[in-house]
């Protein structure tokens, strides 16, 4: 219902002013005041969305009350009434933002034809408001939603320029801002971690939180500029670690990435979070990748400085996302061949190969791979019985991951197409996919890509175009429409992607198929 208020100091104009606007407008809400003064307090009372001023008026007139009503509440609409038809209060009104005027005295089908103008305006931005309410109560649904995609897809897919940009642009950042990524482990049973973590990250707006994988939770970071890294990292680190209980808590491992210039480079930063795990039974709880030495010389061994570093360490990650066990084993077995002949210290090299066994079940958890803690059962008294121990741990591991991969069914991906053409008009997402498949969103995602040869966000954007494409052959569908309708929550962005895949806008894509048809 729509709320009018009269101001006039004369009850006779009041009184009419009423009589009229109740026959012709019988759903409005009205009251009245009696001047300028009386029409400020009930402003603030009856909150009304149209007030009609009279301008002359004793103690404050019309003009000086228009002028702090406005001020205000601007989106209350205002109608002077005046018997004054002159230019002065005309340009003074209309600086005030006045709507329209009435002359007194005027015919009651004037001033309905008037007042009924201005109803129309107040009705249609109501509408976009309600519109745009909804609209960001949407968005606001969405966005954990699009966060949790957004990491995922820059730290485990590559994606397309159009849709990073504008899903980072909507989380309220900038593709060219400095990050880092950070690798959270919890303990198993850690009931409500992962909304008390997204809640942390979120109050300190300190990045994105992605999707929970078994136990580990990565985080994209942003960099503060008014801190070092090292200050910055180590106080996000020890903020996450309290979430679950305290530095020591049992279970909890965060691992940091070093900074990189854009975020098309944070997942470089991930890996090396990843590779920045100790030996997990130390009581150390989070380490940055930068305190890893540059190269990873044993002590009493020169010779081997340039072999366990940083740079083996990636090949390493690749090593395991790939699934090359053999590869992994040799080039173990390998090392621990080298390390005996060069005399190097036994418990050196079994710490050095723990800590590649850890990582490796990491860069397994997240691809839904659960092997538990990798450990040595007993201190090995002769480097055969090192490598006869990492061998029976790689076989295990190995055997783990293939009992993963015959759990998936030969037309897996079939069906996961089939769901994301079927429900692209929802806010769908590689978590949700993950749930209903009973697999990690990160290896969904790899999956995707290698056997459909496309981005899972490629696929979804292919579906909803085609759909919007089918829909602009009915002239009675807006574009408005059709946007909300296959999935977009912006017009803007539906135009763009539109674009993008097509070469065309949709207004000419939808000028071109109704004339063809025509």
């Amino acid at each position: 219902m729509i709320k009018l208020l009269i101001v006039d100091d004369e009850q006779v104009g009041r009184e009419g002013l009423e009589a009229i606007l109740r026959k012709g407008f019988p759903d409005l809400e009205i009251q009245q005041a009696k001047n300028g003064k009386m029409a400020l307090e009930m402003t603030d009372s009856f909150a009304p969305d149209l007030i009609l001023m009279d301008i002359k008026m004793p103690g404050m007139d019309g003009l000086e009350a228009t002028e702090i009503i406005s001020e205000k509440y601007p989106d209350i609409h205002i109608v002077m009434v005046t018997a004054y038809d002159t230019f002065d209060y005309a340009r003074r009104a209309l600086k005030l933002g006045v709507k329209d005027y009435l002359l007194k005295p005027s015919k009651a089908l004037e001033i309905k034809k008037t007042v009924g103008k201005v109803l129309e305006q107040i009705e249609e931005e109501k509408r976009k408001r309600e519109h745009s309410r909804l609209r960001e109560n949407a968005l606001e649904r969405v966005m954990p939603v699009i966060e949790t995609d957004i990491v995922t897809q820059l730290l485990f897919d590559h994606v397309h320029e159009v849709h990073s940009d504008e899903l980072v642009s909507w989380l309220g950042a900038e593709a060219k801002n400095e990050t880092f990524a950070l690798s959270v482990l919890i303990s198993e049973g850690s009931e409500g971690a992962y909304a008390a973590i997204r809640d942390l990250v979120k109050r300190e707006a300190a990045g994105w939180v992605g999707a929970l994988y078994g136990r580990q939770i990565p985080i994209i970071a942003f960099r503060d500029p008014g801190r070092s890294f090292r200050v910055q990292a180590t106080e996000l680190a020890r903020a996450l670690l309290e979430v679950g209980g305290g530095a020591m808590q049992s279970g909890w491992f965060i691992g940091v990435g070093n900074v990189y210039e854009s975020l098309s480079q944070v997942r470089q930063s991930y890996r090396e979070a990843m590779l920045a795990t100790p030996d997990p039974m130390q009581a150390v709880r989070y380490r940055l990748y930068m305190n890893k030495p540059e190269s990873g010389a044993i002590t009493g061994s020169a010779s081997l400085a340039d072999l366990p570093d940083k740079r083996w360490e990636q090949h390493f990650f690749e090593q395991i996302r790939i699934g090359d066990w053999e590869g992994i084993r040799t080039e173990a077995l390998d090392f621990l061949r080298l390390c005996e002949s060069e005399d190097v210290d036994r418990l050196h090299a079994q710490q050095r190969v723990s800590e590649r066994l850890w990582v490796a079940s990491r860069v397994l958890a997240e691809m839904g791979v659960e092997i538990g803690t990798p450990t040595f059962s007993f201190q090995a008294q002769d480097y055969r019985q090192l490598r006869a121990e990492t061998g029976i741990i790689l076989d295990r591991i190995k055997q783990a991951y293939a009992e993963h991969l015959e759990k998936i069914k030969p037309d897996t991906v079939r069906r996961i197409k089939q769901y994301i053409a079927e429900h692209s008009h929802q806010d769908i997402s590689l978590e949700a996919i993950g749930e209903k498949f009973e697999l990690s969103p990160f290896y969904i995602s790899k999956l995707f890509k290698e056997q459909v040869g496309v981005n899972y966000i490629d696929f979804l954007t292919e579906c909803r175009i085609e759909k919007a494409k089918k829909l602009m052959s009915d002239p009675t569908r807006s574009l408005k429409e059709i946007t909300f309708e296959v999935g977009y929550h912006d017009p803007n962005y539906f135009s763009k992607v539109f674009k993008k895949t097509c070469e065309v806008s949709p207004t000419e894509y939808r000028k071109a198929l109704l004339g063809a048809s025509e």
